[in-house]
């Protein structure tokens, strides 16, 4: 095996593509900054204060993975999460996505570390399902809707949550679904 081919196999052929797509959005604020300094200040402004929103929540999942990493086993996850969790794993999901909080995307670098560590399919889709039922803003929803609707509307998203879930463990195998 030569160097070339070694280098690649540890990732290191990726290092150059990864900055691709930094190098041409410096780019294009140096090209807008020579074209109207001002709408590029404003626009690297506006870029910074999304860095900075969403940096906070991703810096939470992050101390989160840590955690699971440092204290929670495979056979845990396989356990709670895995083939044959049933109702409790149902209801951990179901749980865990309401509680969850902030942006979802936020949340993939976690589900897929999950999924590395044995969690299937179903439950990792009923979690994101139940993202839509946020407790905090029930009474919101009970002042613009009345609370008979929101309640249906709760019960029939978890619902939902669960027959998506079980679609899911049909329709996507463990093994079509990557991981890496």
């Amino acid at each position: 095996m030569d160097v070339k081919s070694s280098s690649k196999s540890r990732g290191l052929g990726l290092f150059p593509r990864m900055f691709l797509f930094p190098v041409v959005v410096l780019m294009a604020y140096g090209i807008l900054y020579i074209i109207a300094p001002d709408k590029a200040l404003l626009a690297l402004e506006n870029c910074g204060n999304v860095f900075l929103n969403i940096a906070k929540p991703l810096c939470f999942v992050f101390a989160i993975m840590i955690l699971l990493n440092l204290f929670l086993k495979p056979a845990y996850i396989v356990k709670f999460l895995g083939k044959g969790a049933g109702v409790k794993g149902i209801i951990l999901s179901t749980a865990a996505g309401i509680i969850s909080m902030g942006p979802i995307y936020v949340w993939y670098p976690l589900l897929k570390e999950l999924k590395g560590k044995g969690a299937t399919n179903p439950f990792l889709s009923i979690f994101l399902y139940n993202r839509a039922v946020k407790p905090v803003l029930l009474p919101i929803m009970i002042s613009y809707f009345g609370w008979q609707y929101v309640v249906i509307l709760m019960i029939l998203t978890v619902l939902a949550s669960i027959v998506i879930g079980y679609l899911m463990g049909v329709f996507v195998k463990e093994q079509d679904a990557p991981i890496a």
